[in-house]
């Protein structure tokens, strides 16, 4: 649960706050002006919209989402549905790939088979390729940075990677392949001496560090400046570098995404919420890495949530991983929970903690031991002969 929660990270408030310093206030009245009229005053391109047509394409749909594509003088409508029939895909699966990502037929041909054959090193079967550009046909569509894109699959190849793990990156997280090699490299670097020097065995950094590459690819995209001025904030707190070590497993990297500023906030609240030593907070932190990486509004309106509904304070600390879940979820689990006649204010939270089929499974363990009729295992058995 706390890896998609995570997955849907805002960034620092303080960093947010120095983009909108750093934006225009107003946009240019004649700059808007001019785009307008220019986009009105170009016609579509008719043997676009006919070639479009004949492949059972939704022009409507183009129009609606991304009508400037037809407007281009020059595509390559039968080109590029050609390489994709030639990869197998049928004529569904074309018009659908063309409708999603109408700028596929403004890509060069050429670029496009270059594009084709560096996904057949991590995909080697044409079905299989087909469908990963059916579902995300923006990312093998960008067809920039295509020798660096090269480079980088041989080099994740080279670290052990397995290639579908690869072809995972290369459509959910293709930002990674912008990245020069030696950034990728440099940050690989640092992450293994951190391994290193946090006690993490030779013997174990390998799997250590194509298991957090998998969770979480975008840890590349930090500097290593990032990484090496987060672990010395932590340090500074007083974690061990076991403890270190935990949360760089249980965040699955994420940690290095975080801004000391916005995590020494976090844990200042924590720490007056629960009313905790530095030890007590440390353990707490460990347990629910969440209380890092939440901001303090969001950390404030779950702990009041919670109270609202009759749950303590020493419940919370006790099962710190409640704060995962929002207000509503934690409202419709205890109603749940309530019905079955579990008072969840003098139990224990961890029967409405967890993932959705976590808690589920739990609920239905409670509900059949309510209905199971009580049974005497000693008692004489009353059988009419």
């Amino acid at each position: 649960m706390l890896s998609k929660l995570l997955m849907r990270s805002q960034p620092c408030r303080l960093c947010s706050f120095r983009k909108r310093l750093s934006a225009p206030k107003y946009r240019p009245f004649l700059a808007f002006f001019t785009c307008t009229t220019d986009s009105q005053s170009k016609k579509e391109n008719k043997k676009t919209v006919e070639k479009l047509f004949k492949l059972s394409v939704d022009i409507r749909k183009i129009r609606r989402l991304k009508g400037w594509v037809l407007l281009e003088d020059e595509t390559y409508v039968e080109e590029i549905a050609n390489i994709l029939q030639q990869l197998g895909a049928s004529e569904t699966a074309v018009a659908s790939i063309l409708e999603r990502c109408p700028e596929a037929i403004i890509c060069s041909p050429t670029a496009v088979n270059t594009q084709r054959e560096l996904w057949q090193l991590v995909c080697k079967n044409e079905e299989k390729l087909v469908k990963l550009i059916e579902q995300f046909p923006e990312s093998f569509f960008t067809v920039k940075d295509q020798e660096n894109r090269k480079l980088n699959i041989q080099f994740f190849q080279e670290l052990g990677l397995k290639n579908v793990v690869i072809s995972r990156f290369l459509t959910t997280a293709s930002n990674i392949f912008h990245n020069p090699i030696e950034k990728n490299k440099q940050v690989i670097k640092i992450l293994q001496e951190s391994y290193l020097n946090l006690g993490g065995s030779e013997a174990n950094m390998k799997v250590w560090l194509l298991k957090l590459l998998s969770q979480n690819p975008f840890i590349l995209l930090n500097s290593s400046a990032a990484i090496k001025e987060t672990l010395e904030f932590f340090q500074k707190q007083g974690f061990t570098n076991f403890e270190i070590l935990q949360l760089l497993s249980k965040l699955k990297g994420f940690l290095f995404q975080l801004c000391p500023r916005s995590i020494q906030n976090s844990m200042s609240f924590s720490k007056n919420a629960f009313k905790s030593t530095d030890h007590d907070l440390k353990q707490l932190v460990l347990k629910c890495p969440a209380l890092l990486y939440y901001s303090v509004p969001v950390l404030e309106e779950r702990i009041q949530g919670l109270l609202k509904e009759g749950i303590s304070i020493a419940q919370i600390r006790e099962t710190p991983m409640v704060l995962e879940l929002t207000p509503q979820i934690v409202q419709y689990r205890i109603r749940k929970l309530n019905s079955l006649g579990y008072g969840i204010k003098d139990g224990h939270l961890a029967n409405i903690n967890g993932t959705k089929k976590e808690f589920e499974a739990n609920f239905g363990k409670i509900q059949a031991k309510k209905g199971r009729p009580l049974f005497n295992p000693v008692a004489p058995l009353n059988v009419e002969e």
